[in-house]
């Protein structure tokens, strides 16, 4: 079965069971500023399985888009992507367990409206009850009337049968469904034997329902909902895998022609270079939709998971002897795949093709001399040391991920030590680190002269002239600093108009021209939080904190931000201040780009 048919028969089926189809939410998170994408099914709705109304009713279904970064390394084996499709149900409120599970059951077996598959290699998991729920006796129940034997359903604990989204929010416990990919089918199993069967991928979790009806705050469990919920979650990349007889993804009608461009590409193809091959086609992938989505390369936050994805791909790439600029030519293959299903991917091709391919000519300048300096400090001192790995990063654009990945490929640990050494580099630099799974570095500053840290100054002015002038509601979502100019993106619902952008640059020239003091402050956060300094999107900060505020003539504060420096001492030594150009970069985000002249 084709993978465009598995999503059309989803939808259908629970469109016929009184489900209205929603389209899928954007990878960037609307209500969740703790993350960066949209990292399952459910993250979209939240408001809803809390208890808001969702103008589509309490029936709905539909595939999301999702994007998982926090297991780079795994990507390239059988069942990890950064980018993945979920087909959900949703009852916000209606239906539970009776009906959840009853349709789970029918669209998997049911040949004429579901998938065929064979009731007799399905294997199930219940919770198994602990102190914040009992025992799931309903849902066991219910699959024993369902013809499924008692010999294949299991009870397992919270860590495999409960499904929160994090810390925060509406969780309960699952049961999930198993489907037996062997050719020598395995039969019943003990507890343990199944558990391992799970482990070796003889058995492949296809189907999990979630009973949302409790809720967690700050990693407890704290009571029940409003409502019972069911969220449901069917990977279309696994399903896809097991409706063609396949072992993953990467062999299936999702990847082939990916796969195959792949390989015309490469000037060596074999066994060897299969997780190189895979890599390339996940991150490619990846990157269409990210930046279909609105995401552009940077140094910091989302933009900085897509340049760290392209990257690698451009790494691997030259491994497969790829030319130069062949990235764009995966990406078209992939909007090819996909437009027909997603049809803006289409109509954003160019927008896409474009920062794919300026993104790999921009990391190829630097990547030849980066890897010669490199092996210079390997073969001078058998290791690369914490200040090497940010040289390598600020001067040639390597991130710290992409070192540790080199020196495990070559028998060599970076450890700890050294990684702590290179994050108090970056902060001294104002690249401020947050962990390297999340995939992102705060901060923007190019270097240390004087031209930037004129412009880093010029940047807190230039947010704060914005909430002034323009709305008290404006945020920061990003930011960039160089010789040649500041960058900062910024939460805001329209283009700013000639006479905004005008009063923004009078604003700010006033606060220089007056000579205003610029003082840091370093206190615990919560003051910091209590006097209302701006905090950086995304970011996490100690219990001790450094502010920087600008005062003026009585010591008032004009601008108060989190920051780690450095900054002029006086507004005097800026000079004028001019907007070159303002911009959209995403639903909601807008972009200014300015000088000091």
């Amino acid at each position: 079965m084709h993978s465009s048919e598995i999503r059309t028969r989803f939808l259908k089926f629970f469109e016929k069971r009184g489900h209205n189809i929603i389209h899928s939410a954007s990878l960037l998170p609307d209500n969740d500023p703790s993350v960066l994408f949209n990292t399952a099914g459910m993250q979209p709705l939240v408001p809803y399985l809390l208890g808001q109304e969702h103008t589509m009713g309490k029936k709905i279904a539909n595939i999301q888009k999702c994007v998982r970064t926090g297991d780079l390394d795994s990507i390239g084996d059988n069942r990890h992507f950064s980018f993945f499709e979920m087909m959900g149900n949703w009852s916000l409120g209606d239906y539970f367990k009776n009906e959840a599970i009853t349709w789970s059951y029918e669209f998997l077996t049911s040949k004429e409206e579901g998938l065929g598959l064979n009731p007799n290699l399905l294997y199930i998991t219940c919770f198994e009850g602990d102190k914040n729920a009992p025992r799931d006796i309903e849902s066991f129940e219910i699959w024993k009337s369902l013809g499924i034997p008692e010999s294949r359903i299991y009870f397992l604990e919270a860590d495999d049968n409960w499904w929160s989204p994090g810390e925060n929010g509406p969780c309960g416990p699952c049961s999930e469904m198993f489907y037996d990919m062997t050719e020598n089918k395995v039969g019943d199993l003990s507890k343990d034997e199944f558990i391992n069967a799970v482990k070796t991928e003889d058995l492949i979790e296809i189907w999990n329902d979630v009973f949302m009806e409790y809720e967690k705050k700050d990693g407890e469990v704290i009571g029940k909902l409003k409502q019972k919920n069911v969220d449901t979650g069917a990977g279309v990349e696994r399903m896809t895998a097991i409706m063609q007889n396949k072992r993953t993804a990467y062999d299936t009608d999702l990847f082939e022609e990916i796969m195959n461009q792949i390989n015309s590409l490469s000037s060596n193809v074999n066994i060897d270079n299969l997780r190189e091959r895979r890599i390339v086609a996940d991150h490619v992938r990846s990157s269409v939709f990210m930046i279909n989505d609105g995401v552009i390369s940077s140094n910091s936050d989302r933009g900085y998971v897509l340049r760290r994805l392209l990257r690698r791909a451009v790494r691997f790439a030259d491994q497969l002897g790829f030319k130069n600029n062949s990235l764009m030519l995966i990406a078209e293959t992939v909007i090819s795949k996909y437009k027909t299903f997603y049809n803006d991917i289409e109509l954003n091709s160019k927008k896409i093709l474009e920062e794919i391919n300026n993104e790999e000519i921009k990391f190829r300048k630097t990547l030849h001399d980066g890897v010669k300096h490199f092996n210079v400090l390997l073969n001078e001192n058998k290791k690369i040391t914490g200040y090497d790995a940010f040289v390598l990063y600020t001067t040639y654009g390597f991130p710290v991920e992409l070192i540790v990945e080199f020196l495990k490929e070559k028998g060599i640990y970076f450890n700890s030590d050294d990684i702590e050494k290179f994050n108090i580099e970056m902060k001294v630099h104002q690249k401020l680190s947050q962990t390297a799974s999340a995939g992102m570095f705060k901060g923007g500053l190019a270097n240390h002269n004087d031209k930037t840290i004129k412009l880093h100054t010029a940047h807190h002015l230039l947010l704060a002239g914005l909430q002034e002038i323009v709305s008290k509601d404006i945020k920061q979502r990003g930011s960039n600093i160089t010789e040649e100019r500041l960058r900062m993106d910024f939460i805001c619902d329209h283009k700013l108009t000639d006479e905004e952008k005008i009063n923004v640059e009078a604003w700010v020239n006033d606060k220089i021209n007056r000579g205003l003091s610029v003082v840091r402050h370093e206190m615990p956060l919560s003051e910091a939080e209590k006097i209302g300094a701006q905090m950086e999107f995304g970011a996490k900060y100690p219990d001790i904190v450094s502010v920087y505020i600008v005062e003026d003539e009585k010591g008032l504060a004009i601008s108060k931000e989190f920051c780690g420096g450095p900054h002029v001492k006086n507004t005097k030594e800026l000079g004028q201040f001019k907007i070159q150009k303002e911009e959209a970069v995403a639903a909601g985000i807008r972009r200014i780009k300015a000088n000091l002249i």
